[in-house]
């Protein structure tokens, strides 16, 4: 800390200074966050003192994490679902764990069969909770292979977890399989939707991987993603309302006398921002944005075909992949690279069809 404060004027100076070192947007093709719309901006803005950790002290905040959890049970087909807000999929997928772990604590050695396609959050999660992780691999196509995940499955099983939207490569694994495995086990079924789960209900035709789907026991979806609000905003549902209430522990110095949170102090801000970017641009609205994220994909896989450069998957959201050397890659563009080496590109907002020409241009004037 410095001895002497500075001048506002020193301060912000040496701010902008930093910002100014950040990526600017136009060139990030690789972030699965996006820029966040205006509203979810002014809203944020408005709840910047807000704890939702103590929510006896903010009850209008409250009413508003309410009222993002009942949009995405509605939008999610089970509008009684229970949840929270939280911090983004890695905490959500670490609850997930922890609640299916609480719900079978007669379990001395759990473990958890995961898609090798999982997020690293499981790998964290179950590093924390003492938990086995299992991965069931993949089929060609990139999704979990149902038939190797149910061989798996033992007497220490807790839970079983499938991805709708993965991180690398975009796919919807088969739910309605594994939820079937899942019932026939009584198995804790999570869907990590952090990325699809505000795509998916907005594509021509929806793939069944929510509520929707008997057997499906929490969804983590991510708003400060294609949902464009203010990071970090995450959150976990459940389909039984109360069944968060397993990891209740005491708070005895709070307006709440007991919490089923992971984290203490939770920021209303982000939530108020999440809720504002839904009610502003509504079932429509939502679906207007995916539908272009969704052409800009299939305008970006087009025209690298074009070049020779082929898709290694046909995706089911807006993640597009190639067999691509990375000297082919110009700068200043940003992207990232999966577990197998494919050039994996992330087709967000501000991704727009200006920002795929623009790429398109510059790999082809490379190799031109």
């Amino acid at each position: 800390m410095l001895n002497k404060g500075i001048s506002e004027e020193e301060l912000f100076t040496f701010l902008a200074d930093r910002k100014s070192e950040d990526l600017d947007h136009d060139f990030i093709l690789s972030s699965m966050c996006t820029v966040p719309h205006s509203v979810a901006v002014r809203a944020h803005c408005m709840f910047m003192e807000t704890n939702l950790g103590d929510p006896g002290l903010f009850p209008g905040t409250m009413a508003l994490e309410k009222l993002l959890i009942n949009r995405f049970g509605s939008l999610f087909h089970c509008p009684d679902a229970g949840g929270y807000a939280t911090s983004g999929g890695t905490e959500s997928n670490i609850q997930a764990l922890r609640l299916a772990k609480a719900l079978r604590h007669d379990i001395r050695k759990p473990n958890v069969i995961v898609p090798e396609s999982a997020h690293f959050s499981f790998r964290k999660a179950c590093d924390i909770l003492g938990l086995e992780m299992r991965k069931a691999p993949l089929t060609r196509d990139y999704r979990m292979d149902a038939g190797a995940a149910g061989e798996l499955v033992d007497r220490n099983t807790i839970a079983l977890v499938g991805v709708a939207g993965t991180t690398e490569y975009g796919m919807v694994d088969p739910i309605a399989d594994l939820a079937k495995i899942a019932r026939q086990h009584d198995l804790f079924f999570h869907v990590d939707a952090a990325f699809g789960g505000m795509v998916i209900p907005f594509l021509k035709k929806p793939i069944p991987f929510d509520f929707s789907v008997k057997g499906v026991t929490s969804i983590a979806v991510d708003p400060h993603k294609m949902g464009m609000s203010t990071i970090p905003c995450g959150c976990l549902l459940t389909r039984e309302p109360d069944v968060l209430n397993s990891l209740n522990i005491d708070t005895p110095y709070l307006t709440v006398k007991q919490e089923y949170t992971l984290a203490g102090t939770r920021p209303g801000a982000p939530v108020a921002g999440a809720l504002a970017v839904m009610d502003y641009l509504g079932f429509a609205g939502m679906k207007a944005v995916v539908t272009g994220c969704m052409k800009n994909t299939q305008r970006l896989i087009a025209g690298m075909e074009t070049f020779g450069i082929p898709r290694a998957a046909t995706p089911d959201v807006n993640v597009a992949t190639f067999t691509c050397d990375k000297a082919r890659v110009p700068g200043p563009w940003k992207v990232s690279w999966t577990c197998r080496k494919h050039l994996r590109i992330v087709c967000m907002p501000h991704v727009t069809l200006g920002r795929i020409e623009a790429f398109l241009k510059d790999i082809g004037e490379s190799h031109a």
